[in-house]
Formats: C-alpha cells, structure tokens, sequence
C-alpha cells in the first residue's frame, strides 16, 4: 500500500478518486463527461451552487464575505490582494515567515509600498516572530498561516487594528477559523480542498473598490463577484472534484472531526521525532505544523538510507524541500492515521537497523 506524503499536489479521499473518475466518462448520466460540459450548464451551476454553499457552510462564512473560485492560484493572489486593498499612496504591512511569504512581498512591492514588520529569515524560517507591531495606517496586514517548506504554522489569528489577509493555501479546511475575522482569505486549492487549477478566495465586499486604480477586470474581485466566479471559463473540473471532497468533509462531521484528527496524526509523528535519537525536528516545538512535519537524521550520513527504506515501505514525497533538507511529510486530510504510523513503523525499524 502507497502513503503520500507529497506536500504539493497531494492526496484525496478514495472515494472522491472514484467519484471524479466515473465523470469523466459520464457526470450525472447527461452521457458527456465532466471535462466538456458547459460552464454555462444547469448542470455545472448545480455543481458551483452546492461547493459555495459547502465552503460557507463548513467554514461558517458570514454574510457580506464572497467566495469566489479563480484560476492563477496563491501566486496570482500575492498581486490581486495588493492590487484591490492597496490604495494609491497607502502602504501595507506583511510578516515573513517563509519562501511563499517572501514572494508576496515581493509581488506587493511592486503595487505599493510595504512594511515587513517581521521576519524569522535569520534562522531559516524555522519559528514565527512574535514581538511585532502592525502599523496602525496600514491598508492591511497579510500573513501565510502554514509554511509548507519549513514546516511552521500559526494557529492564532494576529491582533490587529487593521483588516486581516490570510494565504491559507496549506492548511485552509483543516481546523476551525473565524472567518468574520478576516477581510480576506485566500488558498490553492491542492492542499485540503481538491485538485490544483482553481482557487479559493473569500473577500469581505465592503474592502473593496476604494484604492482609487483602475484595474484591469480579470485583476479585479468585482466583476468575479457580479459573475458568481463566471467572469470567464471556470476551473470547472477542479470545483467539481473540490465540490466531492467538500462533501466527504462534511460526511465526516466538518472542522470539528477533522481537526481533531490532524491533532492526533501530528502529535504521533512529533512524538516519534523526540523519541527516536536518529530524528530531530527542524522547527521550533511551540510553533510546529500539523500540515508539514520537517525533520531530519542526527547523522546526514542516514539521509539517503532512510529515504530508501521509506520509499521501500510505500512512503512516497518524503524528501524534504532544499531549502531545508532531510524530510518532509506532508500529512493533509486526507492521509489517514494509518499512514502516519507507517511511517513511524519505518523510522523505529530504522532505529533498530543502526543501534
């Protein structure tokens, strides 16, 4: 049996696999297969209907916020956030905390003016700074809440005085948010949500329209509002196979049910980590992942040994990201328990191989 633990595009329930599979030979009986319908379809409304409905509903997003679904993913959203809250002449306050942060900064700087008002970049992003202040005139303050490379997260949404925007691409659906805190969230889908080709965004309407540009429309969360995330051909597969994932989520009981699993999947890895004297974590306890655990061996001379068992026991996308090194397991809804303890089974057996 395989265990993914790829930390991009990952792993999603079986069912959901079967699901999509079948409509793309015939959605719903209609005899056409889900990657030719009609976005303009009654039967791809259905489909858009039910997987906003399932965000607001499991996300308990309260009115007055939008969900819309994009295309570009995180990356285009390091320039549309600027593009729509950043006001001629204003400035923005951003904290860096990893390679993700790091680029919508940049992208940001290129729009406006930008007050990083922290950065753990002096140890290699492995803790989130603490001891800042957010400029009280800032547009807005934006944050990555899971840093899948170096393997941090935060779980407690910033005090502010300012509106809150959140890159949520890697742990989004994972564990309770309050949504009413944000004026903006943004997230990848291929993490927790479906497939990669479509984003999730949720945007509080009353920020916008008051930068003073004039933006391109595909640029502008506007017109994707007035579309209902029609403006153009949508990522209509991707919502679809988001819309199944969506339901096994809630089948499963929502937040509630699978943030306590989450608890669980990463403490038995971090618990593992402290115990084996051949592993040590890479990022400081308090401010560890549930999404991405970063680890490496005591002696590098074990990397690629432990790799190869890892690989020869079906554990799969365990290398680590270069900036890093060792490994990475990524361990999203819908890895199950039992591949964590897999891969525990695999690190005690590479203990007793190398006492």
């Amino acid at each position: 049996m395989k265990h993914n633990f790829g930390a991009g595009p990952c792993i999603l329930p079986q069912e959901v696999f079967q699901e999509a599979s079948q409509a793309v030979l015939d959605f719903n009986g209609t005899g056409l297969s889900i990657l030719e319908i009609s976005h303009r379809s009654k039967e791809f409304d259905a489909v858009i209907v039910e997987t906003e409905q399932l965000i607001r509903e499991l996300l308990s997003v309260p009115q007055g916020h939008a969900i819309l679904f994009l295309q570009g993913g995180a990356s285009t959203q390091f320039a549309m956030v600027p593009m729509n809250l950043l006001p001629e002449g204003g400035k923005a306050a951003y904290l860096d905390t990893g390679t993700w942060a790091s680029k919508a900064i940049k992208e940001a700087k290129k729009i406006g003016e930008v007050a990083v008002v922290a950065s753990s970049s002096d140890a290699n992003y492995n803790y989130i700074p603490k001891a800042y202040s957010v400029p009280s005139d800032a547009a807005y303050f934006h944050y990555t809440s899971n840093n899948t490379i170096y393997g941090t997260e935060i779980f407690e949404t910033p005090k502010t005085g300012v509106p809150i925007v959140a890159d949520m691409s890697s742990d989004i659906l994972s564990r309770n948010i309050n949504v009413a805190d944000f004026g903006l969230i943004y997230a990848g889908a291929q993490k927790n949500m479906g497939p990669a080709g479509v984003t999730l965004a949720i945007v509080k309407e009353e920020l916008l329209g008051k930068t003073g540009r004039t933006l391109p429309t595909i640029f502008d969360y506007q017109p994707h509002i007035a579309a209902k995330s029609l403006y153009n051909t949508p990522p209509v597969y991707s919502i679809y196979v988001s819309m199944l994932n969506l339901r096994w989520l809630k089948k499963k009981g929502g937040l509630d049910v699978i943030e306590q699993e989450n608890i669980i999947k990463a403490r038995t890895l971090y618990d593992e980590i402290e115990r084996n004297p051949l592993f040590k974590g890479t990022a400081v306890a308090e401010d560890r992942s549930r999404m991405n655990v970063t680890f490496v061996t005591e002696d590098k001379a074990h990397e690629a040994a432990f790799l190869e068992l890892a690989n020869a026991r079906g554990l799969i996308g365990l290398k680590g990201h270069r900036s890093v090194g060792g490994f990475r397991a990524s361990i999203y809804n819908a890895l199950s328990i039992t591949g964590v303890n897999a891969l525990v089974d695999a690190m005690q057996e590479f203990e007793e191989q190398h006492k």
